[in-house]
């Protein structure tokens, strides 16, 4: 008796095991494919923002009195580039709020995929510029074969997304529990896996819209604020401001790139445990301090060299990430799985707007400097 009983202990422990590497594996299958679609959603809103040099030649600022391209040609690129921010959203918000009623791994992996696309897209145009520097309209062929490779890329995700990320173990078992507390989003996922859709849990117990938005006012306009003063300055700043120093031409994409790593690299401070900050009135705070940012680039423009803006462009770079991706895998918490989706689409909704005002209030910078 004794025998069999160690033995079935022992048959227990075999499946438990293998139960937790089928787990594991899983998990960390899904977080490399949320980290190369965090990539993926933001190429092309990447490539866009680091040939902004190949711009500034082909359409002057002034391009009203002397460009000599066209006003029709700058409209078109406008209008290109406005398709790109409307497909931006929808894959942004769709992304995050399917990945907030998943681990919040899941969330910090597609963040940090995020900002690798901004310093991959920095290596790339880079080299490409590196490249065609000296050939005869190198800045054009430099920054095509950029838009090509950044293309490649975006394609690669498409195919990952539909054909293999619903089927990862954890992906579906998470879905499958959504859709048990009644998240209609997930139902054409599900058959995507091969998985028939569970009845929907009920509905009378869930926070709506506005409920939600008011539990989490603080995320929000954090987040809101954190896109407007990174965007006030990143890239725009980076191009009409910073002056002309040793780096010459070079100067604008090596402060970019340097934003972008340490970008990137803050995306991974929070899964060490003594330096994740949870606390609302933390978040905020640091949020707040942040606008300190405005008169120190000011005057770093006009009285500091290059080795004071760089550092300046790292911290930037950092406190973006850090606070980016410290709201976005904290604010789910404690919520059910259609309250979590709901709450990322309301996020990135507040910070797609951030990103927005950023950008527009960024034209401030021009005033004085001679542009009008």
């Amino acid at each position: 008796m004794g025998i069999i009983l160690i033995d079935a202990l022992r048959l227990f422990d075999d499946m438990l095991e293998s139960m937790y590497q089928i787990v594991f594996q899983g998990k960390f299958k899904a977080m490399v494919f949320c980290w190369v679609l965090g990539l993926g959603s933001l190429v092309a809103w990447n490539s866009i923002l680091t040939i902004g040099d190949y711009y500034y030649k082909v359409f002057p600022l002034d391009l009203a009195t002397s460009g000599k391209r066209g006003i029709g040609l700058y409209f078109g690129i406008c209008l290109i580039v406005a398709c790109f921010g409307v497909a931006n959203a929808q894959v942004q918000g769709g992304m995050v709020g399917d990945l907030s009623f998943m681990c919040p791994q899941f969330m910090q992996s597609y963040f940090a995929g995020s900002a690798a696309s901004g310093a991959l897209t920095s290596a790339l145009r880079l080299m490409t510029k590196a490249a065609f520097d000296k050939t005869h309209d190198g800045l054009r062929k430099g920054a095509m074969l950029f838009l090509a490779i950044s293309t490649f890329f975006e394609f690669i995700c498409i195919i990952l997304y539909a054909t293999w990320f619903a089927k990862i173990p954890v992906v579906k078992s998470c879905r499958s529990k959504a859709a048990l507390e009644g998240c209609k989003s997930v139902s054409a996922d599900l058959a995507a896996a091969g998985i028939q859709r569970q009845d929907e849990g009920s509905k009378d117990d869930r926070l709506n819209n506005k409920q939600l938005l008011f539990q989490n006012i603080d995320y929000a306009i954090g987040l809101y604020l954190t896109h407007v003063l990174t965007l006030t300055i990143f890239p725009g700043f980076l191009y009409e401001n910073t002056g002309t120093h040793q780096l010459g031409s070079w100067y604008s994409l090596v402060l970019i790139a340097i934003y972008n790593v340490w970008d990137f690299i803050a995306q991974y401070i929070p899964l060490i445990s003594w330096l994740k900050l949870e606390s609302r009135k933390g978040l905020m705070l640091a949020t707040l301090a942040r606008f300190l940012f405005v008169p120190a680039f000011y005057f770093t423009a006009k009285y500091g060299d290059q080795g004071w803006m760089i550092m300046l462009v790292s911290f930037l770079g950092l406190t973006h990430g850090y606070l980016t991706v410290s709201v976005m895998t904290v604010a789910p918490k404690g919520y059910k799985g259609p309250e979590q989706n709901t709450l990322g689409n309301l996020l990135v909704l507040f910070l797609l707007v951030g990103t927005f005002s950023g950008v527009a209030l960024g034209w401030l910078w021009t005033i004085g400097n001679g542009k009008f």
